[in-house]
């Protein structure tokens, strides 16, 4: 057996991920049976075992685990190719454009400006998400190319660093801390940022708290006030949003705030290699040290 279903793959993928072949049929919305059977005849068509399965126990083989980890890969890259192929047959075609709201350091009017210069391209059609989305939305083909603040994890994409900047904290115009002119960030102990995590961390720990997490910026601004967390935020950001209950203060240490444009690896896209020059353009002409605050 050379050649490995996509049904198969996904009938395995859900009896590993599940560990339980009653759950993983549920899942699937299939009888157990012939979920059973599926991957027995798997097994003899690759001539391993993958899983080690007792009435009670079902636990992964070092080839179960191997299939596991290529198989949740191709099946992420056919459901990419899915939606690729869907979007380049759309009637009225797009250029979409990942970001998250307000995390543009102050280009994108300038650049989708630059952008819609050159004529024939497509429109541009954003695709907002949370933190971290962006990126998911590159590799899963929702999204031709994206800004992205922060780190760029480069795997399959290509991407040009646009702009760094400061970044500086937003508290409470009561807050103790608001009224000191050096900050550290050893002063946040005890103090927690929106995500939950530690911000004495400066964002790298894990999330030290289940309660309410924001969902976009209003959001954090309001628990800023009310005094229940801290944000780091880009300086460019700080300047769009002045509040009256929102204090705006430097942190000696805190890391810079880095927004990058990123597409796939593999794209031969007109319209993306038009709105990467377009980007990269702005972010080192005068507009983009005006946006900055330069």
């Amino acid at each position: 057996m050379d050649d490995l279903e996509v049904r198969q793959l996904r009938y395995f993928v859900a009896v590993a991920e599940e560990l339980h072949f009653g759950r993983a049929a549920r899942r699937l919305g299939m009888a157990q049976p012939p979920l059973s059977r599926a991957i027995r005849e798997l097994e003899r068509g690759l001539g391993v075992r993958l899983l080690d399965r007792t009435t009670r126990h079902v636990a992964l083989t070092p080839a179960g685990e191997v299939l596991l980890r290529e198989g949740r890969a191709a099946l992420d890259a056919v459901g990419a190719a899915a939606r690729r192929t869907r979007h380049a047959g759309r009637p009225t075609p797009a250029l979409r454009l990942a970001l998250k709201a307000d995390f543009d350091a102050g280009l994108l009017p300038a650049v989708l400006a630059e952008y819609q210069r050159t004529e024939g391209l497509p429109p541009v059609e954003p695709v907002l998400g949370g933190r971290g989305d962006q990126a998911v939305a590159l590799r899963d083909g929702r999204a031709d190319v994206a800004l992205l603040p922060g780190p760029v994890d480069a795997a399959d994409l290509d991407f040009e660093p646009l702009v760094t900047e400061t970044r500086v904290v937003a508290l409470a115009v009561g807050d103790p801390l608001a009224a000191r002119a050096d900050l550290r960030l050893a002063d946040f102990a005890g103090r927690v940022l929106p995500d939950g995590s530690p911000a004495e961390q400066d964002g790298t720990g894990t999330a030290t708290t289940t309660g309410f997490r924001p969902r976009d910026v209003a959001e954090i601004f309001n628990m800023v006030e009310l005094g229940r967390m801290v944000w780091f935020l880009p300086g460019s950001l700080a300047r769009r949003h002045p509040r009256p209950g929102v204090a705006y203060r430097p942190v000696t240490d805190l890391s810079p705030f880095t927004l990058s444009v990123a597409w796939p690896r593999n794209s031969r896209s007109r319209a993306v290699a038009a709105f990467v020059r377009a980007a990269t353009g702005v972010a080192g002409s005068p507009v983009g040290a005006q946006a900055l605050g330069a």
